[in-house]
């Protein structure tokens, strides 16, 4: 029986360790233990007790004001001392780019434990965008041993670092997990969620919105919120504006004092189950968040990305989403033809998703135990 550690920080990677865990641990070649590094305390809270994750290391890393340099140092000493070297494990899974993730696979390479890659080799080809994961995902590969990618073009990119053994493609947990939580909410939630939100007009098409990213604060989400406010007066008898405000004040309070309009609904923060759940009842989606550009073309939504670059290019390459960065008038362009064009809404919509069926954790699953 080999011991496997699954450590992560954030809701995204909780979101796309979950299947995995849930995989796993259904495995009598594996024990499973869980660690969190609480990048996101409340958020990913709620991710764990949504799908029924137990929690066996919970580091609760974070401290006011804290910095990334102090972050990370803290991070690698104590997942050593508290974890690592707690007991032996043959394996270390991480996920993503955050900088959990990095500090994970240092300490695991110091302690010569084999650290396993999950959504291995994307790429954005800058340094500074998004930063810092960017440079996280770079310096992860280095000193990963297996590399689990979502596509062909994330094996590229570690094959043209000339990192070129035991990586594989797999398609993107996310897309497990995403139909999972789909599932769960159709059998339990469903009638309290539409009570919950009975003040949205759902006869009207919903526009969601996520934009939470530091690369857009100042001035580029000034101009995201100009765009909105022009829909929103545009198609004000026939769209409704959602947009759950994340709590960092660069974003909140600029929301908050621009976005006063009738069709524009600034809702709190939203848990996973309820987000996925708007996700489904939207007509298009603009957002900077990396696993919304993965999930909603398996929902058959037009994604239009807020940011100037995606290491996420398969699903522009595939049709499924559109670069328009902060741009008023490209988020305008964008969106009016989605609203009034059913042809090139359809063309969207129903591209296929390049990042996955919701397979993808039995496939690292036969993999490792391969190895």
């Amino acid at each position: 029986m080999k011991k496997i550690l699954f450590l992560f920080g954030t809701r995204p990677e909780a979101i796309k360790m979950a299947p995995l865990i849930k995989c796993f641990s259904g495995d009598e070649h594996f024990e499973v233990k869980v660690g969190v590094t609480a990048q996101h305390r409340e958020m990913l809270d709620q991710v764990l007790s949504f799908f029924e994750i137990k929690v066996d290391y919970d580091l609760n890393i974070m401290t006011p004001n804290q910095t990334l340099h102090q972050l990370t140092a803290d991070l690698i000493s104590r997942i050593t001392n508290e974890i690592l070297l707690k007991e032996h494990f043959d394996f270390v899974f991480v996920q993503g780019d955050t900088t959990t993730v990095l500090a994970a696979a240092m300490a695991a390479f110091y302690q010569k434990i084999k650290v396993i890659h999950i959504e291995a080799g994307l790429r954005s080809h800058d340094m500074n965008s998004p930063f810092p994961e960017e440079m996280n995902r770079v310096l992860t590969s280095k000193l990963a041993a297996i590399h689990f990618c979502p596509t062909e073009n994330s094996k590229q990119n570690l094959v043209s670092e000339n990192i070129k053994d035991n990586v594989f493609v797999v398609g993107n947990t996310v897309i497990d997990a995403l139909f999972s939580g789909l599932e769960k909410i159709k059998t339990s939630s469903e009638k309290e969620l539409l009570e919950k939100y009975n003040f949205i007009d759902f006869s009207k098409k919903i526009i969601l919105v996520t934009c939470h990213r530091r690369e857009n604060f100042g001035k580029p989400f000034e101009e995201i919120c100009d765009a909105l406010i022009e829909i929103s007066n545009q198609f004000d008898e026939t769209v409704e504006i959602v947009y759950p405000v994340h709590l960092n004040p660069n974003i909140k309070d600029v929301a908050h004092k621009k976005l006063n309009r009738k069709n524009i609904q600034l809702i709190a923060p939203l848990d996973y189950p309820e987000l996925i759940w708007m996700m489904n009842k939207s007509s298009i989606i603009l957002t900077d968040s990396g696993g919304i550009q993965e999930e909603a073309p398996s929902l058959g939504k037009p994604v239009l990305v807020l940011r100037e670059v995606t290491e996420r290019t398969e699903g522009v390459d595939a049709g499924t989403a559109i670069l328009v960065g902060s741009s008023k008038e490209k988020i305008l362009l964008e969106t009016t033809k989605l609203l009034t064009d059913l042809s090139y809404y359809n063309l969207i919509s129903k591209a296929s998703n390049p990042y996955g069926d919701g397979t993808t954790s039995d496939k690292i699953k036969k993999i490792v135990n391969a190895f």
